[in-house]
């Protein structure tokens, strides 16, 4: 036996109208769903358009064999985050200082300012722009180059993505021949190595995977619009030369460092995201990066 959920709903629309059910049955994971996840799905399932309030009536979870395949409301397959979790004091490249991350204003001292039973916290962040996951743009390797604020919107946003596997333990050097075959132009292109597994450990920062200069200049005459690593450096760090972030940003390539999880993302059919701020004077920062499934 496995858990289903029995539920009344009534649902308004926003230009006039509703609809009711009663008795509904849906197979759920695990032992609970909110009334908000089953909202969603009925909404979804249903294709309505101009839903407004909804509400779950009668919910009652029981033991029954499952008709179908399961709600997981802890997984959205649309959406997957290529993003690591910025932390106090996360180290994200030697030598740089970790991020200082605490209260401006805490809750308890902001209870003195406002009424009774109202509390906020202000954060306040001291770091270096090469945080986490984040973009590089051409101002990051060239004093003319395009910073944050001047690179347009649409190079960071829904860019038809391709992924290009290249384990790490085949070898570090990631080559043009491993981006021959594919379809490239217009595309960002993520390079999945595997190396995330390391991240916030010794290891993430010794030997890892890295474009040659080569592989490089072939994704430039290509025409790609953005070049992601799952690695601590998209160029060798053994040495003090960058040409890869040198080709690519001379080109307005953008470029995405430590991504993760490429493991769970198709090799084709989805979009990539990754904005940072707007900010003046920088041509690097962190950013929430995430594929959409089409």
């Amino acid at each position: 036996m496995t858990k289903r959920v029995k539920f009344d709903f009534e649902i308004d629309f926003t230009n006039g109208g509703g609809i009711q059910g009663q008795d509904f049955r849906l197979d759920i994971e695990g032992n609970t769903i909110s009334d908000k996840e089953l909202a969603d799905y009925i909404i979804q399932d249903m294709r309505l358009l101009m839903v407004g309030q909804v509400r779950i009536l009668n919910k009652e979870i029981i033991s029954e064999a499952h008709k179908r395949q399961p709600i997981n409301p802890a997984m959205d397959s649309s959406y997957i985050d290529l993003s690591h979790i910025i932390y106090d004091g996360l180290i994200t490249y030697k030598g740089l200082p970790a991020p200082i991350v605490c209260d401006y204003l805490s809750r308890e001292e902001s209870r003195s300012r406002y009424a009774p039973g109202t509390e906020f916290q202000i954060g306040k962040i001291e770091m270096v722009t090469n945080t986490g996951t984040y973009v590089d743009c051409p101002f990051h390797r060239y004093e003319d180059g395009k910073d944050l604020s001047e690179v347009e919107l649409e190079s960071f946003v829904d860019l038809d993505g391709i992924i290009i596997r290249a384990d790490h333990r085949s070898g570090l050097a990631v080559t043009a021949e491993d981006f021959k075959g594919k379809e490239l132009r217009g595309r960002a292109v993520l390079v999945h190595t595997g190396w995330d597994s390391h991240w916030a450990t010794d290891s993430y920062f010794e030997k890892h995977p890295f474009l040659t200069e080569e592989a490089a200049v072939y994704l430039r005459d290509c025409g790609v619009k953005l070049v992601g690593i799952d690695s601590m450096n998209i160029d060798d760090t053994r040495g003090n030369a960058r040409p890869v972030h040198s080709t690519l940003l001379k080109a307005e390539i953008l470029i995405a460092e430590h991504l993760c999880n490429l493991a769970n993302v198709p090799d084709e059919g989805f979009t990539f995201t990754a904005v940072p701020p707007k900010f003046k004077g920088a041509g690097t920062f962190p950013v929430r990066a995430f594929a959409r499934i089409k």
